[in-house]
């Protein structure tokens, strides 16, 4: 698509208009180039196009921290950097991130991640210079501009939730800048929020509701986006990281001020509510709805069980222009989908380059998804946790889930439909990969065979998952690996209506407590995944039957709600840090099966892959020590 090859194109241009600076670059350089840039419509439109184009590289999953440091998945320390994948991320969960080189570096850009100055930098030239082109309507005009107020808001977003109180960037700074001008000071947590949140409400107004010409302007900001953005960033300015942490009290800048909000205040978890549920109305007026699979002629008929599990899986790997839950995906492309998938047939056995198979959930993410009754595994007083990983072989009830014949574990049986659509194991059915009948007898559905001579079993030290389980989700069901890989192409979700659901109802609960509304929408994402309501699901089946009747307890279940729903969508890693719960869920090991035997009774024995380590100081990142000395203005981070 035109948009696409436009915003790859244009990261060479970028370039010409940045500098290498060791901190915050703030002065625009090859002033003599601007006037070129802005003489006329298509030109500005190429410098438009060039504030979108870090948004496209750090929406590349490997330099975005909500998935690499979520502990949903993990990457074998062995691999350097096989098939060019930078695994920066995925290390920092072993302990290599340190202040004097921070890993994904996205204040200098550098250690995996780009410098998103540099990019708040290309957007308020693009806005001190809209006004040059005079062949530029009034009407593209008023959408560019909001465009690059939102971009800008988002840029100063994310550095936000990783380095909490940061320098606001309003304009650039003359080229005659003073050093003390230069010499940026952090604003707090609060100035913060209200900047990036007045930036999203200038821009909305302007931007469309939708994007009517999919062919060349998909990947273009929208309204919806804008208002959907909003809603996350007052609710990350409400949890528990941002309002009125006591680690952070005596945070300060070298003048005194505070730079973290020394009370809780729960206006604003009511703030967000109100703008998750604008999010909400805005995307649903659009035709924003929950997807539901509808069977191409190239898919034969399906169980009600494989029905529920591409109900979910696509929800996610539908192409974007076809899906109507997208709020909001990613540029570009998903490039993993060879990491994500175990290996089916022969052919991919020795097929390393597209096959290599080395995205590897942790038996944690596993037994996160709830058991076919919609509650936690823990919780469910029908299901034998202790007894979990017992061996059981594969049964004629499982059949569309997991292999008639084979031997697996209990605990891979009676679990909710989620768990089949995001997860693939050892003894798993696989729907899809070229084969998506499920009663051709020529023809059977693929298995995981990941034990022995298995095809996904371990061939080398390479080729391998380390775990035992692969992100099935993050892989369309069209897409062939055999002798080569046929791709079926998606975007991965950055926003999509299930997840907005979720958060106005974890707004709400923090509001008011449990109301029937929160359930409404909660239950709403449950019923597409098959379970029933909450209250249904826990009076039936937790040995906590009362759970959802409190507060605290109903937001230990939206926690977890979400947790499941967004799995492996870069979303998770982000929540955990915003509710302060990182720190506990890295408080064990991470642990897969042992992968290298091929008796299920000797494979089902958990082994430990790495002891996290995450402490307090891990919830924001360091600045780097280089930039400190450079800015004598700016304040390292708490226990840094």
């Amino acid at each position: 698509m035109k948009i696409y090859f436009k915003y790859s194109c244009i990261i060479i241009a970028i370039w010409s208009f940045t500098s290498c600076k060791k901190y915050l670059d703030v002065t625009p350089d090859n002033i003599g180039t601007l006037d070129y840039a802005f003489r006329n419509r298509n030109e500005a439109q190429n410098y438009l196009y060039s504030c979108y184009a870090y948004l496209q590289r750090m929406n590349d999953v490997a330099t975005n921290p909500g998935f690499t440091t979520s502990s949903e998945l993990i990457y074998s320390n062995s691999l350097d950097n096989f098939q060019g994948f930078n695994r920066t991320g995925f290390n920092l969960l072993r302990g290599t991130q340190t202040a004097a080189n921070p890993g994904l570096n996205a204040w200098d850009g550098s250690e995996g991640s780009y410098s998103l100055w540099r990019s708040i930098r290309i957007c308020n030239t693009m806005l001190e210079n809209i006004d040059q082109p005079i062949d530029l309507s009034a009407a593209e005009k008023k959408r560019w501009i909001a465009e690059t107020k939102f971009l800008k808001a988002y840029y100063h977003y994310v550095l936000f939730k990783m380095y909490g109180p940061i320098p606001l960037i309003k304009t650039n700074l003359a080229i005659n800048s003073t050093t003390d001008e230069v010499r940026v000071k952090r604003s707090s947590v609060d100035e913060v929020v209200d900047y990036i949140v007045s930036l999203l409400d200038e821009a909305t107004p302007d931007l469309p509701p939708n994007i009517t010409s999919q062919a060349t302007e998909l990947g273009r900001v929208t309204s919806v986006i804008s208002l959907s953005v909003k809603a996350d960033v007052l609710a990350t300015a409400a949890s528990p990281l941002f309002n009125g942490n006591p680690d952070y009290a005596s945070f300060k800048d070298k003048e005194g001020a505070s730079l973290f909000p020394l009370v809780y205040d729960l206006q604003k978890w009511n703030k967000a509510a109100l703008a998750a549920k604008a999010a909400i109305t805005a995307a649903e007026t659009q035709g924003v709805k929950l997807y539901v699979f509808n069977s191409p002629s190239t898919v034969g008929k399906l169980s009600d069980s494989i029905k529920r599990e591409l109900d979910v899986q696509n929800a996610v790997t539908e192409k974007w222009e076809l899906n109507p839950e997208v709020i909001w995906a990613s540029n570009p492309e998903f490039n993993y989908q060879g990491h994500s998938t175990p290996r089916l047939t022969a052919k991919s056995a020795v097929n390393a380059f597209s096959n290599p198979s080395t995205f590897s959930a942790p038996i944690s993410t596993q037994e996160l998804f709830y058991t076919v009754n919609g509650v936690p595994i823990t919780e469910d007083k029908t299901w034998d946790y202790a007894g979990r990983n017992t061996i059981k072989t594969g049964d004629n009830a499982s059949r569309y889930y997991i292999q008639q014949g084979y031997e697996t574990i209990k605990g891979h049986f009676a679990r909710e439909a989620r768990f089949y659509a995001d997860v693939a194991f050892d003894g798993g059915v696989w729907f899809g990969n070229g084969r998506n009948n499920q009663d051709d007898p020529a023809n059977p559905l693929y298995f995981v065979s990941a034990r022995g001579s298995g095809f996904a079993a371990p061939s080398d030290n390479i080729r391998l998952n380390i775990t035992g389980y692969w992100p099935k989700k993050l892989v369309s069901y069209a897409s062939v690996y055999d002798d080569g890989f046929q791709p079926s192409p998606f975007r991965l979700p950055l926003i999509r209506l299930a997840g907005l659901y979720l958060l106005y109802a974890e707004a709400l609960n923090e509001v008011n407590g449990p109301t029937a509304e929160v359930f409404t929408y909660i239950d709403k994402v449950r019923q597409r995944a098959g379970l029933q309501g909450v209250q249904a699901s826990w009076t039936n089946y937790s040995k906590t039957p009362n759970k959802f009747s409190t507060k605290d307890g109903l937001r230990q279940i939206i926690h977890q709600e979400r947790r499941i729903e967004l799995c492996f969508e870069g979303q998770s890693g982000w929540d955990l840090r915003r509710w302060k719960e990182l720190q506990a869920v890295l408080s064990n090991p991470i642990q897969g099966w042992s992968i290298n035997n091929a008796d299920a009774i000797n494979y089902y024995r958990p082994t430990t892959q790495f002891i996290p380590v995450f402490g307090l100081k891990d919830y924001l990142w360091p600045i780097k020590s280089y930039d400190l000395v450079v800015n004598p203005n700016l304040v390292q981070n708490p226990y840094w």
